[in-house]
């Protein structure tokens, strides 16, 4: 199972300009204010957390209906422009979901994977996907229920952020740091340096735990 942003892809500068395009619209005096500098350090976050946090002076009631407007105009310019895949990774893809079943578990809004499937054309290697935008549910149960829906005995969640690895933890999934991504995590854990290095990782892994 993937995380998706800092894992699958680096789609920050997509997601500011479509945030930024929004609040023109929406809230011009805020136009400009999300940049890749202020943004990146949320990846990862539930949603309305990002946006109270880039735009804390955005009135409160006025907050969800700006965000569904947000997120619309994100999933729209995303799936025509797409994000920056990490070296390597369709091959990588392939090779992995020709002996692995693969998923993505990531704290997005409904729509943004099948946007990054539209973008990139990788949602052939892909069995089944979740988000708290379908489910109302946290990372952890997301990731708890995707195991349950698809049976899986022996998942492994690779993720970059330190709310990947709790979420993980929480659900009892074995964790592989996307350490090209965009977080450090706080213990020592797998890792792999770079998305070429996750076939390597995942072996070591195994051979770890050959049961």
């Amino acid at each position: 199972m993937f995380d998706l942003d800092g894992t699958l892809w680096d789609g920050v500068d997509a997601i500011c300009v479509s945030w930024n395009q929004a609040l023109e619209r929406l809230a011009p005096q805020y136009a400009g204010t999300v940049t890749r500098e202020r943004l990146q350090p949320c990846m990862g976050m539930l949603l309305p957390d990002i946006l109270n946090r880039l735009v804390p002076e955005l009135d409160q009631e006025k907050m969800q209906p700006v965000l569904d407007q947000i997120l619309a105009e994100e999933n729209r310019y995303v799936a025509e422009y797409g994000g920056i895949l990490f070296p390597g990774e369709e091959e990588v893809l392939a090779s992995l979901s020709g002996r692995y079943r693969l998923f993505i578990v990531s704290n997005c809004q409904d729509g943004y994977i099948e946007a990054f499937f539209q973008a990139h054309g990788l949602g052939k290697y892909f069995a089944d996907f979740e988000n708290p935008g379908r489910t109302g549910l946290p990372k952890a149960d997301n990731i708890a229920l995707v195991v349950e829906r698809n049976g899986l005995k022996r998942p492994l969640y690779i993720g970059d952020t330190q709310g990947d690895y709790n979420a993980a933890a929480k659900s009892g999934v074995p964790f592989l740091h996307a350490a090209y991504g965009f977080g450090q995590i706080d213990r020592p854990v797998p890792r792999a340096e770079t998305f070429r290095d996750i076939p390597a990782a995942v072996a070591a892994l195994e051979a770890e735990d050959p049961t």
